[in-house]
């Protein structure tokens, strides 16, 4: 079988935001939080919101990189029976649904490997492109050892998404340059996951290394909640990703209530809504 084209959904998605004079709005939700049953509608309220593309979390029972919010959402969505499996059925359901913005299918490499019951990544690859996935991000699975998981994914059009971080060095950001095809997700502290007021004061210069050493949009993740550093960041990279603060918006929200929620502060931060 020959290697399918890798999914365009990314650079559409990119050219749409620049065209858009803003960046590009990445929201991160936990497939199956708060419940399995709730997650397609609430990702249909971020795109009528404002989202760009989605990045779908992978429960999993250890998620080392992420802070407290995100880890209760990890723990709710398990109790409910979501998995990396169900994840990619979600994808599939939103696809048929009508949902065309490019889905990154964001977790840890232990799911990753275990899928289908040790079928592993050709059977992930073969079924996350079926469903309409675009990339995979592997939180823990460093660049210079990432080859092997590369191969199948690109054998079926699959972007891998590598981070990189504040403490990344030059040779680190060069592995990724070689390997990463999408996007290149920068962590913008050195911590986990969480919102947080104020974005660092390194950003800049942090921004600046990584573009120096990598041809492809970044988006910066970690601790972004509000459409002000939404703004700062769209003078500095492509892309913004949001997570803590959606599942905090989820977690106080009636349950009737959450989709109306959720696209209401998408709208605010985006600045599609004046608040």
């Amino acid at each position: 079988m020959s290697a399918r084209p890798l999914s365009s959904r990314y650079e559409v998605a990119f050219a749409a935001a620049r065209s858009n004079g803003r960046p590009l709005f990445m929201p991160f939700l936990t497939a199956g939080y708060p419940t399995r049953a709730e997650t397609v509608s609430l990702v249909q309220a971020l795109v009528r919101g404002g989202a760009g593309a989605l990045e779908l979390g992978v429960p999993f029972s250890d998620p080392l990189a992420d802070g407290p919010t995100i880890q209760r959402a990890n723990m709710a969505a398990l109790a409910d029976g979501a998995s990396l499996s169900f994840a990619v059925e979600t994808v599939a359901q939103l696809r048929r649904a009508g949902v065309e913005i490019p889905i990154t299918l964001m977790g840890y490499l232990n799911p990753f490997l275990a899928y289908d019951g040790g079928a592993g990544l050709p059977a992930l690859a073969r079924d996350a492109a079926a469903a309409g996935v675009d990339g995979l991000l592997v939180v823990d699975l460093p660049p210079e050892e990432s080859d092997s998981f590369r191969e199948p994914l690109a054998q079926y059009g699959l972007h891998l998404i590598f981070l990189v971080a504040p403490t990344s060095t030059e040779a680190r950001i060069r592995a990724v340059a070689q390997r990463a095809s999408g996007f290149v997700y920068l962590v913008s502290v050195t911590g986990v996951t969480g919102a947080r007021i104020a974005l660092p004061p390194d950003l800049v210069d942090c921004v600046a290394r990584v573009r120096a050493g990598v041809n492809l949009p970044i988006a910066v993740g970690f601790g972004i909640s509000s459409r002000e550093q939404l703004e700062t960041l769209g003078r500095l990279c492509e892309a913004a990703v949001v997570g803590s603060a959606l599942i905090d918006v989820i977690s106080t929200a009636d349950e009737a209530q959450r989709p109306a929620k959720l696209q209401e502060f998408v709208e605010v931060v985006t600045g599609r809504r004046i608040d």
